[in-house]
């Protein structure tokens, strides 16, 4: 046990050393903008990532380190909670080392314990619901429903898949005969008052502001698209794969699998966790694509999961699972350092993110435009991230408004705008390469833009 709690860590040291060397990816830019202007809500999520960047940069600054300082110590501090959980919920079996090592040696927490995205918090209070449900069911201890309650609103406040947990503990509720008993008392309809209290700033600021994000993120669900559906499926499956890393794929499956036929709450509960999430992702695919981060949610419950395994199993296959897992993150932890694998930048994701941003921001300055923007809000925060102080930044994008920045009164004047999609009409004027090594990383074409109307100036750091 000492070794394990040795190993995380050495892990979380690892991950604030990754934190503060790897350049921000626009994504992370994105939100740092939204740090420097706290608000109760925003167009794309709800303010919970905004918070957890402000506290970071108000200590180290407006370094990477800082805009992503909570990102491996609330790993660190999920990891042991997942760990307790599945201890109190599976006594006896070494069960919390399993589960938290298992969650760590996947590269979806391993990647997402560096990069500071809504994810980051998502999956903290996530996994702290769950220890709160766990010691819940080990003590029965009311009070529990509380906790429960006040996790399960701050991952509402992280990002609206929070209401997945939600939905799942109720549903666990419902499904249990000795669980129902507890809607005859009140404190589960006390803790989902408190999710809602708690979730509330977000409500009153799109209802202030037309339900943008609520329609913005329910526009997701529109359409239906079965012909492609099967597609979808095989990239989701194929995503989970690698994101898991293929042997705990696998022993994730089998160990949900083989929860199936138990009666006990704490297995029932880890079923729900996982299986409502997943049927609600497996019916996104008759729409549309869905992104592998947003499977994150079922990691941790998946993960205690494979703790419930038979001795055998887990005697045989836990070990090069783990290295597996782990192997496959260092790889990624060090092609993203330094690029060892022969991989062209144009293919390598990392390079894609974070390669040559510095370099593209000082060949526009050099340009002495009256102003740069970019036709996408990514590209138009990394630049105001990384740009030199003489280049000025403007947002033109609707998303722009919901800021209270200074305007940038531009209409009628001309600057340059940067795309990289071939077919965005433009009146190109040259082009700019973000490189890595000296290899084109990402190619954009400069186009003569002529601001249609007032903007905003994107904050810098």
């Amino acid at each position: 046990m000492n070794f394990a709690l040795a190993a995380l860590l050495a892990l979380a040291v690892l991950r604030l050393a990754l934190a503060a060397s790897l350049p921000l990816v626009p994504d992370e830019a994105y939100y740092f903008l939204w740090s420097t202007h706290l608000q109760p809500g925003y167009f794309d999520h709800p303010p919970m990532v905004a918070l957890w960047i402000r506290a970071g940069t108000a200590l180290l600054g407006p370094s990477p380190l800082g805009v992503r300082l909570l990102g491996p110590l609330s790993t660190l501090a999920g990891s042991l909670l997942a760990w307790d959980a599945a201890e109190r919920l599976f006594p006896g079996r070494r069960a919390g080392i399993t589960a938290a090592a298992c969650l760590n040696a996947t590269l979806m927490f391993g990647a997402g314990a560096v990069l500071m995205t809504p994810d980051t918090p998502l999956l903290f209070f996530w996994t702290a619901g769950l220890w709160a449900m766990a010691r819940l069911i080990q003590s029965g201890n009311p009070r529990w429903w509380l906790a429960a309650g006040l996790a399960a609103g701050l991952a509402l406040l992280s990002k609206y898949t929070g209401l997945l947990f939600i939905l799942s503990v109720f549903g666990w509720v419902l499904a249990g005969r000795q669980e129902r008993a507890w809607l005859r008392t009140s404190w589960p309809w006390l803790a989902a008052v408190l999710s809602v209290l708690v979730f509330a700033p977000d409500i009153a600021w799109n209802a202030a502001h037309g339900w943008a994000s609520y329609f913005k993120q329910g526009g997701r669900e529109a359409g239906f698209n079965p012909g492609r559906a099967l597609g979808f499926l095989a990239a989701l499956l194929g995503s989970q794969f690698l994101l898991f890393t293929p042997v705990i794929f696998v022993l994730a499956v089998r160990g949900v699998w083989g929860l199936r036929h138990e009666q006990a709450p704490g297995p029932r509960l880890l079923l729900w966790l996982t299986l409502l999430p997943g049927a609600v992702l497996l019916e996104h695919v008759l729409s549309q694509r869905v992104e592998g981060n947003w499977v994150a949610v079922l990691y941790p419950s998946a993960c205690l999961a494979i703790a419930t395994l038979p001795a055998a199993i887990l005697a045989r296959w836990r070990n090069p699972a783990l290295a597996l897992g782990f192997g496959i993150t260092g790889l990624v932890y060090a092609q993203a350092l330094a690029a060892p694998l022969p991989i062209p930048p144009r293919l390598d994701t990392s390079a894609l993110q974070m390669a040559g941003w510095t370099q593209l921001g000082e060949q526009l300055a050099a340009m002495r435009p009256d102003f740069v923007t970019a036709d996408d809000y990514a590209t138009a925060a990394a630049l105001a991230y990384y740009a030199p102080p003489g280049l000025r930044v403007a947002g033109f994008e609707p998303r722009w408004s919901y800021f209270d920045w200074p305007a940038a009164v531009l209409e009628g004047q001309t600057g340059v705008m940067i795309t990289h999609r071939a077919d965005a009409p433009c009146d190109q004027t040259g082009t700019l390469a973000r490189t890595r090594d000296g290899k084109p990383v990402q190619t954009y074409r400069l186009c003569r833009y002529t601001a249609p109307g007032p903007g905003v100036w994107l904050p810098r750091p």
